[in-house]
């Protein structure tokens, strides 16, 4: 058995069988790993992986063994793991893991610290820890990295702001920003499975409630969209002007979260930024407002401030805390702040993941063979790579489309055709 942190081998069983039923949703993913197979890219390249242990990334974890990675993976999230996974992940699958689901922040960060003394050649990352990590304290990894991934919107601001103030010691790859990525995970994986987080923890209807969405990037859209279908009303909260016009053309109210807080009786945060739930939006909120965050870290919302504030706070189910306030009015909190859609429920739909995860795996592939030549910067996924997902995905939807004539062809190459 590979050496691994994990909460109970003998979890590995049912770990399996939904690996198994989350592979029957990720076509895309099994034919990169039925290539990896006969080509083996990745061969005796080690990879160390800070992703949320699920059962979509554990298809990710077996491509990569596919191709002869060797594959050490930690949590992004201490919530997240599906511990389960984790087991089969170990058992069966031939990677090391280093994950137990509520673990606290000194076992998180010792998990982090294992992947990287592994002395990984490639990360893989969902928020940035590990990137961070190594360049503040553990330097000694860099010698041997020669580039990375990066999964979600939270951590490509991270390593932007690393890369502007040239600090960025590799080449990293912004999967997030991937159009199979984005415009399907953010928008379709966030929407469905936020409301999936809240409707476990709480089993509130939505119907007629007021959701507050704050942030209305892809992830927001995705969330405002599904969570109208459920027949609430929408408000949107934002601070980029021109999104925030689109929100309204959209069809959602949109105001400044001082508004927003006397109205919602729902309020989830997608914005990757910090304390966008304040203290001036709980000293406005309704007595029993739910809040929840579905960006990436629980500094979303600002709860030093609330555990300060509160006069009592009540455990009401795991996940499902009460906070009373001074005037007797309570706020609920769900998950900790961290990760709705992992914590309460099982996140995105291994039909979204399928490609994010593809990006992941053909950047490996990729950074092996073009790192050398790439500066210490942030990437964008390869065009190439891009479409050929898109293509694959359609593919195995058996979905077909057009394909430019010679005539369009020269058409579009050429500036002298105009009105005929």
């Amino acid at each position: 058995m590979r050496d691994c942190d994990i909460k109970d081998i003998t979890l590995a069983d049912a770990g399996r069988a939904r690996i198994e039923w989350a592979d029957r949703d990720m076509p895309v993913l099994a034919l990169i790993r039925k290539r990896f197979e006969k080509e083996r890219p990745l061969e005796g390249v080690r990879i160390g992986a800070c992703l949320h242990v699920t059962t979509e990334t554990a298809n990710l974890m077996r491509t990569l063994v596919a191709g002869g990675a060797d594959v050490r993976l930690c949590a992004s999230n201490p919530l997240s793991t599906q511990d389960d996974t984790a087991a089969a992940l170990v058992r069966d699958y031939g990677v090391s893991v280093y994950a137990i689901c509520g673990e606290d922040n000194e076992t998180y960060y010792k998990h982090i610290d294992t992947v990287i003394d592994f002395k990984p050649q490639i990360t893989m990352d969902d928020g940035g820890d590990v990137v961070g990590r190594i360049h503040e304290k553990r330097r000694e990894a860099l010698q041997n990295i020669i580039g990375g991934t990066e999964e979600t919107t939270t951590g490509v601001i991270r390593l932007a702001a690393m890369a502007a103030a040239n600090e960025l010691a590799y080449p990293v790859i912004a999967v997030n920003d991937a159009k199979t990525k984005h415009f399907f995970d953010n928008r379709y994986g966030t929407g469905q499975s936020t409301l999936d987080g809240v409707i476990r923890l709480t089993n509130r209807l939505l119907a007629g409630r007021t959701l507050v969405v704050s942030g209305y990037g892809w992830c927001g859209k995705g969330l405002a969209m599904r969570a109208k279908g459920m027949g609430c009303k929408v408000v949107v909260c934002e601070v980029d002007a021109t999104a925030a016009l689109e929100a309204y053309m959209d069809g959602f109210e949109v105001m400044p979260r001082e508004q927003a807080a006397k109205v919602a009786d729902i309020w989830i945060t997608v914005t990757g930024n910090l304390n966008v739930i304040d203290d001036v939006c709980f000293e406005n909120m309704k007595d029993g407002a739910i809040i929840c965050n579905s960006g990436h870290f629980n500094s979303e919302i600002n709860i030093p401030w609330l555990e300060e504030q509160a006069i009592k706070k009540t455990t009401l189910k795991p996940l499902v805390d009460e906070y009373t306030m001074p005037d007797g009015r309570t706020i609920i909190l769900l998950a900790e702040g961290r990760l709705v859609n992992l914590s309460g429920a099982e996140g995105h739909p291994a039909n979204v993941m399928d490609m994010s995860f593809a990006n992941h795996a053909l950047c490996a592939e990729y950074l092996l063979d073009q790192a050398k030549n790439m500066q210490k910067k942030v990437y964008d996924v390869p065009e190439a790579i891009d479409e050929h997902i898109a293509q694959l995905k359609l593919e195995a939807l058996g979905v077909h489309i057009d394909t430019l004539t010679p005539a369009q062809v020269e058409y579009m190459n050429s500036w002298q055709i105009g009105t005929v």
